[in-house]
């Protein structure tokens, strides 16, 4: 037995000859190898990355930005014999903060994506299970590794740039506020009660250029329709903004369709910037100013932050750099007199 084992594990002492005399008779007996399963109990481990999304995964695989850090991600942790199990984040208020999934499937290290907070229930499950846990754009902790990208720092850069292009009524569509995803204005009163940390520093990276937004909209999710509907009602009002900084590239390119529909030229009328740094063709013959995230390279970083904890080496802090990428949606502010 030890024999068949080390010739299918392809390490250890073993001779050629003998190592190519149990492989033939594997062939001839039309036997694959040892059972994973049993490897894994060997082993301790169960070789499967929990991942989760952060929401549905029918809205999560709409939005570019998951798609390419998840590939980014997948793409490491393959030549590491390691799987991935995806589990979907809570996308319903009134049903439970945490998936089962979470609480029972085999996984050697656990991933958060998008901005949990220190008392996200679904880390205190993880904490409770001894999970080693990556948190991406969270609250960093001593217990957790974490990757993230200098968002706040981004979006104060585009907020200046508005502001060096002469604008003063800024407004901003942001992500979601917290696991209730309520759409429509913030109350100032509401801001006290931000829980999602990744909308928390993007939106403080508009305060940290000195501008105090004169509309605040929140959404559910970052997708199309919500920047459209941001930008309707942003935009329909006689005081409106001349700019929207919007906290992701699908709402802000929601918001430039939503101008559009109003007959509002962009950027003469009113300009919008996002972040991100996604390509999108269909936007055309606009091209967004956006602050540029390195997705891939940003899943990278989680697939070595588990990397990190499977060698012993424990949680790892890392952070990416973000840059500002000035397109066609920015222009000076118009003339309202």
């Amino acid at each position: 037995m030890s024999t068949a084992s080390l010739a299918f594990s392809g390490a250890g002492p073993i001779a050629a000859a003998t190592r190519q005399r149990v492989l033939d008779a594997a062939a001839a007996l039309d036997y694959s190898g040892p059972n994973p399963l049993g490897r894994q109990l060997r082993r301790g481990r169960s070789g499967i990355v929990g991942v989760v999304v952060g929401d549905s995964l029918r809205r999560a695989f709409r939005d570019p930005v998951s798609i390419q850090v998840l590939d980014g991600l997948v793409s490491t942790l393959g030549p590491l014999d390691l799987g991935v199990l995806l589990i979907p984040g809570s996308s319903d208020p009134s049903g439970p903060a945490v998936d089962p999934l979470l609480e029972t499937a085999a996984m050697d290290v656990a991933v958060i994506m998008w901005g949990g907070t220190t008392d996200d229930p679904m880390l205190g499950a993880l904490r409770r299970r001894g999970t080693p846990t990556v948190l991406v754009e969270g609250q960093p902790a001593p217990d957790v590794a974490s990757v993230g990208i200098d968002d706040r720092g981004g979006m104060r850069r585009a907020t200046e740039h508005l502001l060096e292009l002469g604008h003063t009524r800024i407004a901003t569509v942001t992500l979601p506020f917290d696991r209730c995803r309520t759409e429509g204005l913030v109350p100032s009163d509401h801001l006290d009660h931000l829980d999602w940390e990744i909308t928390r520093r993007r939106l403080a990276g508009v305060t940290d250029a000195g501008v105090t937004p004169v509309a605040i909209w929140a959404t559910p999710a970052s997708l199309v329709e919500h920047g459209r509907a941001a930008g309707t009602a942003l935009l329909s009002t006689p005081d409106r903004p001349t700019a929207i900084a919007c906290q992701s590239d699908l709402l802000a390119s929601g918001v430039v369709l939503a101008a559009r529909e109003l007959g509002l030229r962009v950027p003469e009328d009113v300009s919008v910037s996002g972040f991100d740094g996604l390509d999108l063709p269909w936007l055309a013959p606009d091209v967004l100013t956006t602050v540029v995230q390195p997705l891939a390279e940003k899943g990278a970083a989680v697939g070595h932050a588990v990397e990190d904890f499977l060698s012993g080496a424990g949680p790892s802090t890392r952070e990416l750099p973000v840059t500002l990428r000035i397109g066609t949606t920015t222009g000076p502010a118009p003339d309202l007199s």
